[in-house]
């Protein structure tokens, strides 16, 4: 069989992208007009995209704030978009989380609250708790980004450091009927994950806050700590009265995107296999083990036949010790390239569906047989640049970054290896 495996790959990824499109997948689950205002409020790198998607197909009166990554905005009449710092919180985050906290309160039974929730929501909707400032979420959000913990610790924290985030927002909103949309870029699609879910009880504590601190040795001020506590430091739990009237919806999910992106292979002759939705861990261990997956469907046909090609999604995490550039995808692909040390039949793409790699400006990175080569003839070590975490040097040195731009959507990582004969 002959193809081409650079366009099949990419072909895949936006096959994965448009499958959690906000405005293909939002539509449907937008609820009847309320007797009363609606507003819309959200936050997170589709929020533009699905503010718009409201406004196209919504024929009531319509007012709301939403707040998204800079770069990731959309053109909107009635809604507001305002764009803010991630994945570290900044001012504009902080004030636009105020003007949407304030906007709604003081509504009544009659009102409609609607919630455009996606990942990224957590850096962007940054309000902190009473005797908390912007600058010590920044400081511990930093940390965490650095230190390898998972995207369900670093929510955990930063809710319990939060005046919006675990359900304080839609608990804000009663008696107001809350419908909240979400686009899941979390394994397990747990709602009270994505971004630290403002509309969703909580069903951590303060106590696993602060054990996430501790066991990633955080290096948190003496009165974070003292905040953390406290009983006020304490999320909405599940069966609280306030969150009686609110409807959380997840409408699209990494798993989606994968089914998506396995339909073009199928299409295409290739055998998909999809992993996992959810794979969590880091970066050059996840590499190590689909490597293996690869180089074992290669030479044995197991657990396909050649060609075959492997799908996985989730959110792998790096811990930083060098002082490189590029995000979890370009770790991932960079360790899988020096797992497999250019074996002639295998290909792969690693890619964030919301188009940026962590804080770069690629969504990710292809890699081929001759790879490691091409950059070794251009002077440059695999396994240096891997040592000194810095996958997108490599890529870009080899021409082979995959620059998407914003996509205004997130269901977190897509990766497909190729296996061909």
């Amino acid at each position: 069989m002959s193809f081409d495996a650079r366009k099949l790959l990419l072909d895949m990824f936006e096959s994965a992208v448009d499958a959690a499109s906000p405005a293909k997948c939002l539509p449907a689950h937008l609820p009847p007009r309320p007797a009363g205002r609606t507003i819309v409020v959200g936050a997170g790198k589709a929020a533009g995209a699905m503010a718009k998607a409201v406004e196209d197909h919504w024929t009531g009166p319509l007012e709301g704030l939403v707040v998204t990554r800079y770069g990731h905005g959309a053109p909107c009449s009635r809604i507001e978009v305002v764009e803010a710092g991630h994945p570290v919180p900044d001012s504009a985050g902080r004030e636009a989380a105020e003007r949407i906290f304030a906007s709604v309160q003081g509504l009544t039974a009659d009102d409609l609250v609607l919630c455009l929730i996606s990942g990224g929501g957590s850096a962007l909707l940054s309000l902190p708790a009473p005797g908390i400032t912007l600058a010590d979420k920044q400081g511990i959000n930093k940390a965490l980004l650095k230190s390898g913990a998972t995207i369900s610790e670093m929510n955990c924290v930063r809710k319990h450091l939060s005046a919006i985030k675990g359900g304080k927002l839609a608990a804000a909103a009663a008696p107001a009927r809350v419908v909240a949309l979400l686009i899941s870029d979390v394994p397990g699609d747990d709602p009270s994950v994505i971004a630290s879910g403002p509309s969703v009880a909580d069903p951590t504590t303060s106590a696993d806050a602060l054990a996430i601190i501790d066991k990633y040795e955080i290096g948190a001020p003496a009165h974070v700590r003292a905040y953390l506590l406290s009983a006020e430091s304490e999320t909405l739990k599940p069966g609280d009265a306030r969150l009686a009237g609110v409807a959380n919806k997840i409408i699209a999910t990494p798993e989606m995107s994968l089914q998506a992106a396995a339909g073009v292979a199928r299409r295409a002759g290739v055998t998909p296999l999809v992993l996992a939705n959810d794979i969590e861990g880091e970066a050059r261990d996840v590499a190590l083990v689909h490597a293996a997956i690869a180089r074992h469907a290669y030479e044995f046909g197991q657990p396909a036949e050649a060609p075959c090609v492997l799908i996985s999604g989730g959110e792998t995490t790096v811990t930083v010790r060098g002082s490189g550039r590029g995000g979890r995808n370009a770790e991932f692909l960079l360790a899988l390239g020096v797992a497999l040390d250019g074996h002639p039949g295998i290909y792969a793409l690693a890619a964030d569906t919301d188009g940026i790699d962590g804080t770069e400006d690629n969504a990710g990175a292809l890699l081929y047989p001759d790879s490691l080569a091409r950059a070794a003839a251009a002077g440059v070590s695999a396994k240096a640049k891997l040592a000194n975490n810095d996958g997108y040097s490599f890529y870009s040195a080899i021409g082979d970054l995959i620059v998407t731009g914003p996509t205004r959507t997130n269901v977190n990582d897509f990766r497909a290896i190729l296996v061909v004969r």
